[in-house]
């Protein structure tokens, strides 16, 4: 028994054609232009990647952190991501367990080295000093964790605790509309104004 392929008409041939055209047209070319366009013009810097720009060059973005270990500069949360701290194209955390031996002994050499930075801290190391979070690209620290650090870096600059405690409290980010996420500082932001507004002079040098 043949059976024989059903054939459109040519009137619904068309209207599938002219809805298909329309589809396209609207969600592959109209919507995409729509949003970039309100994108660029409401919020252009978050759409853009919300970059840092300092002394006319790009210094990273407001939502990835970057690597800091010289003393006068506010230190990050350590980074787990593949092949270097911190990679925007690898954003993952080590994914070791609190119990897994080679976590322990990380996470014991970071607060070594952080003591070691800090001694006459006596507060408890806040954790996002000494662990790694699950996206590897924590821009932020928590207040807690910038105050731990605010005499090593006040010394370094020749600041007073006050002077640098304000300019920490500008970089300061309260919670979505109050209600979401905790009270963090851009650290990447607030070390550059710091170099901004306090940079490290080189000693002079005692060669004739």
């Amino acid at each position: 028994m043949s059976t024989s392929i059903p054939i459109l008409p040519l009137a619904a041939l068309r209207r599938l054609i002219i809805s298909f055209l329309l589809l396209s047209l609207i969600t592959g070319i109209l919507y995409p232009l729509l949003t970039y366009a309100l994108g660029q013009g409401l919020f252009q810097a978050k759409a853009n990647g919300s970059l840092i720009n300092s002394d006319g060059k790009l210094r990273g973005s407001m939502l990835i952190g970057q690597a800091f270990s010289a003393p006068h500069y506010f230190w990050s949360r350590p980074s787990a991501t593949a092949n270097f701290a911190n990679n925007g194209e690898a954003s993952g955390g080590s994914n070791l367990a609190p119990s897994n031996p080679a976590f322990r002994e990380a996470v014991a050499e970071r607060i070594a080295n952080v003591r070691a930075a800090h001694p006459d801290a006596k507060a408890p190391i806040p954790a996002e000093l000494v662990t790694t979070s699950a996206s590897g690209l924590d821009p932020h620290i928590s207040l807690a964790a910038a105050e731990y650090q605010l005499t090593r870096v006040a010394s370094q600059r020749h600041m007073t605790i006050e002077q640098l405690r304000a300019t920490v409290k500008r970089y300061t980010e309260e919670p979505q509309w109050g209600i979401f996420g905790e009270t963090r500082v851009n650290v990447l932001a607030l070390n550059l104004a710091l170099d901004q507004e306090h940079p490290i002079h080189p000693e002079p040098s005692t060669h004739q």
